[in-house]
């Protein structure tokens, strides 16, 4: 069974879908821990409802944010964590960490990376005028929203959309392929070539 991290320091609706898949015995994982870097999130009180560990760090209390890492990767090796799962996590993780846990790091961005990568992805699409976004599921690696892309959904968008219009949409596909994406890995079926990830069958993911 898969030992997973969730990152999130929001309201953790992504968490939650992924909770909800694992309760209904969809994805083979187990969540060790959840962490967020915010006090008040809304994760650590659903984390709490769930029965599940969860911790907050101040990153403000460490002198630096090496500091802060050492010990958010004396959490995850303590554990042993195998998959930590970014939701909505919004600090940027060092080169540092990146490499601590390589290939072991996925995030989702509400775009389809390439595009609008960074903050506020929704608002960069509407204001853009492309007539499709989505969300993206990808590795993570040292640069922001560059690593190999695993699943993308994709969503219209409307002419009289705002913001958090379309955001209200891409969020509801974030909640079926997070999940789905935490299963193929579990499954060990994802193979990374490159740039690319590809999706095993069934007797290519025994080998």
């Amino acid at each position: 069974m898969l030992k997973i991290a969730v990152f999130a320091s929001g309201r953790g609706s992504n968490f939650q879908a992924i909770i909800d898949q694992i309760k209904r015995a969809k994805i083979p994982a187990e969540i060790k821990f959840l962490l967020s870097d915010q006090k008040n999130a809304g994760a650590l009180k659903k984390a709490e409802k769930e029965g599940i560990n969860s911790t907050f760090i101040d990153p403000a209390q460490f002198e630096t944010e090496l500091a802060y890492e050492k010990k958010l990767v004396s959490l995850l090796k303590e554990a042993q964590v195998e998959l930590i799962v970014l939701a909505g996590y919004m600090r940027i993780l060092s080169p540092f960490f990146v490499k601590k846990f390589k290939k072991q790091i996925i995030n989702i961005h509400p775009s389809l990376l390439p595009a609008f990568k960074g903050l506020a992805a929704q608002k960069q699409a509407v204001d853009y005028g492309v007539k499709y976004s989505g969300c993206t599921v990808h590795y993570v690696d040292q640069g922001m929203d560059t690593g190999p892309i695993i699943k993308q959904a994709v969503v219209k968008v409307k002419p009289e959309d705002s913001a958090a219009d379309l955001a209200a949409r891409i969020l509801k596909k974030e909640h079926q392929i997070y999940p789905e994406v935490i299963k193929l890995i579990a499954e060990s079926k994802l193979k990374i070539e490159g740039r690319k990830v590809k999706i095993l069958k069934e007797e290519q993911s025994l080998g």
